[in-house]
């Protein structure tokens, strides 16, 4: 599993560390079951504390998508559905744009403002 972060991103790095993880299980680099490196492992190799690792871990085991087990370590429980919730996310993007007056062609001129 091969995850890396922007440097340039001012998100929180925790925050990061958990969207690198829940994009390569939702992209089929990790499959349900199967086991994540140590958190150690993650942290040395994405160069950041391992507490860091840790605390992004245990946002996606609240979320259902990880599974701590003692002495087996950490593991996939489910392969989120990215696009849907993409999707989901997007037709509420569109409805708010609406009721303010903006329509598609708007709300995407936004978004390429701000990417």
């Amino acid at each position: 599993m091969m995850l890396t972060l922007d440097p340039n991103d001012p998100r929180p790095l925790h925050v990061q560390v958990a969207g690198a993880v829940r994009r390569a299980v939702a992209e089929g680099a990790c499959a349900p079951g199967d086991r994540l490196p140590p958190a150690r492992d993650l942290a040395a190799a994405l160069g950041v504390n391992v507490n860091t690792v840790l605390r992004a871990l245990r946002g996606l085991r609240d979320e259902g998508l990880l599974e701590f087990r003692r002495g087996r370590g950490v593991s996939v429980l489910r392969r989120p559905d990215a696009r849907g919730l993409l999707a989901e996310a997007v037709r509420d993007l569109l409805a708010t744009a609406d009721r303010y007056g903006y329509g598609p062609e708007e709300v995407v001129h936004v978004i390429r403002e701000l990417s």
